[in-house]
Order: C-alpha cells, then sequence, then structure tokens
C-alpha cells in the first residue's frame, strides 16, 4: 500500500495589508519592528516614509495615505498602523476620502486632541525648523487641526503611554502622559477600544508589549485587557 504524505499548510492571510505611519520628524525605522511583527504573521507590510517635517497635514494626509494604498494589493482589507501624527494623517484622510477595503486602525500616541506642548513651544526659536508646518498643527488653540476633525466611524484603537521621558515637557500636559501627549488627549470620539501601556513617546512603537496589543486589535479589533 502507498503511504499518503499529508502536510498541513496554514492558509494565507489572504490579501490583508498593513500601512505603517510614523510620527512627526521621525522615519520609516521607527516602525521597524511593529511592520515586522506583522509581516512575519502573513500581513503584506507597507512602512511608509513621507515628509513630516516640510508640509502641512491637508498635503502630508494624500501623500502618506495614497503612497501606502498603492503598496497594497489592489483587493486587499487594509488597515493602518500608525505612531503621532500618522493617526491624525489618516483621520484627516479619511474624513475627505473614502477607503472601501478599509479594515482597522491602530494609533500609537496619537494627539487626538492636540498637544498643550505645542501650544507652549510653538513661538520658541527652533521649533518650526524640527517640526515644520505639521508641528504647529498639532497643538489645542484654533489653528488644531486634530481638534478640527469630527468623530470616527470606523474601527480604532488607541494605545496611550503613561512613562514620560521628559519631566520637563509634562509640566505643560495634564497628567499622566508620555512627554509629549497627555492619554486624556490621545482618546477619540469613537473610538472602539482604549489601553494604556508605562511607555514613554519615543520608544512606544517599539515596545514588545505594547506591539503585542497592536496585533490583538488589527486581529481582533480588541486589545488583550487585564481581568479585573
Amino acid at each position: 500500500m502507498t503511504a499518503l504524505l499529508v502536510i498541513s499548510v496554514t492558509p494565507a492571510r489572504g490579501a490583508d495589508c498593513v500601512v505603517f505611519l510614523h510620527g512627526l520628524a521621525r522615519t520609516s525605522a521607527s516602525m521597524e519592528k511593529a511592520a515586522a511583527t506583522f509581516e512575519e504573521s502573513g500581513y503584506v507590510v507597507a512602512n511608509i516614509d513621507y515628509p513630516s517635517r516640510f508640509f502641512p497635514i491637508e498635503k502630508l494626509a494624500p501623500l502618506a495615505i495614497e503612497t501606502g494604498l498603492e503598496k497594497c494589493p489592489a483587493e486587499s482589507v487594509v488597515h493602518f498602523v500608525t505612531h503621532s501624527l500618522g493617526g491624525i494623517l489618516v483621520r484627516y484622510y479619511l474624513e475627505q476620502n473614502d477607503i472601501s477595503n478599509l479594515g482597522r486602525v491602530l494609533m500609537f500616541a496619537p494627539p487626538n486632541k492636540g498637544s498643550e506642548v505645542v501650544d507652549s513651544l510653538r513661538h520658541f526659536p527652533g521649533f518650526g525648523a524640527i517640526n515644520g508646518p505639521a508641528g504647529y498643527q498639532l497643538g489645542t488653540d484654533k489653528d488644531s487641526v486634530p481638534l478640527m476633525l469630527g468623530p470616527v466611524d470606523y474601527e480604532v484603537g488607541v494605545i496611550a503611554g503613561t512613562r514620560t521621558f521628559n519631566p520637563i515637557l509634562s509640566q505643560y500636559l495634564k497628567n499622566p502622559d508620555d512627554g509629549k501627549i497627555s492619554v486624556e488627549n490621545t482618546k477619540v470620539a469613537g473610538m472602539t477600544d482604549f489601553l494604556v501601556v508605562p511607555h514613554s513617546y519615543p520608544f512606544i512603537m517599539k515596545s514588545s508589549d505594547a506591539i503585542e496589543q497592536a496585533f490583538s486589535f488589527i486581529e481582533t479589533g480588541q486589545f488583550e485587557h487585564e481581568a479585573p
């Protein structure tokens, strides 16, 4: 009798694609660890570089997001994993455009209600050189783009940090905060789930536990909350 060799094959994830968008004055390198986690699990990954320091949000949003969409398979479900400004770009874009195959959006440390750090430092010499036009749009005043945006009507998970990397900047913020953005100001009306982790603004998207939670949200639409 001829023996049959049965090989167990894990089905491909299909065409799901995850677009990664870094934060202000960062590069795609800051999202590499998170992107690698998703790629190793079978997702198509598009880790995008965009010139965050050189244009306002209204130009950065279509530039960054449409670059990501072009790198995803045509019929794919498209998810987003963002840090800081990247999340605002997604919100801005989706108020102006539809993505018919939109999946879930995970935001690390998003300034969804702006940041008081911008309000306090915007007049300091060098602020514009470091942060560019978009930096001025991330405060809590009349020029705040995040505060001009409406509630989200798609699945959004927000991960906020509670460990400051800069106690001086934290003096401008409602505590707890991550050194750039208060926990309260990361929240957005309509969000699906919310989680705080003990990490700071520059490192939250590189932290293994935060990445695991991001993966959980993109996979299931919820975080893995500890039982009370």
